[in-house]
């Protein structure tokens, strides 16, 4: 199993969003570095569902339901989509300002790559993540 950390901003694809449809397509991705990332995620890897914008920070726990496929929202190009379902929302959103200012997450892809909208975690992040979930 891999971790992921998913971006999007809650006007465009929200939690709320996700949990009413129950199963959805991260779409969108237009970036090849994202599209790569997309492309290795296998079912059943855990996601964690970011917002960025206004209030950045990370909101809950998705998972991978069905692997790679081509992205139809795509006029041209090869881009790639995943199906995504809710685990659960933490209890509180956990802060970019808070993830950044940890010196254990100091390497982590989101802190050094900022604008990347699909990014691996390790499983020490992700650990450091659900402690800060208080999961």
């Amino acid at each position: 199993m891999q971790y992921w950390l998913v971006k999007t901003e809650p006007e465009t694809f929200s939690w709320e969003t996700l949990i009413s449809e129950g199963c959805s397509h991260w779409d969108g991705v237009r970036n090849y570095q994202a599209r790569n990332n997309l492309r290795a995620m296998k079912k059943d890897d855990v996601l964690l569902f970011y917002y960025s914008g206004k209030n950045p920070g990370i909101v809950g726990l998705a998972k991978v339901f069905k692997e790679h496929y081509p992205d139809t929202t795509a006029k041209e190009g090869d881009w790639s989509v995943v199906d995504v379902v809710p685990i659960r929302k933490f209890n509180r959103l956990i802060l970019l300002q808070e993830i950044k200012n940890l010196p254990e997450l100091e390497n982590m892809a989101l802190v050094k790559n900022t604008r990347l909208s699909v990014q691996p975690v390790t499983i020490a992040e992700y650990k450091i993540i659900l402690h800060l979930a208080d999961l």
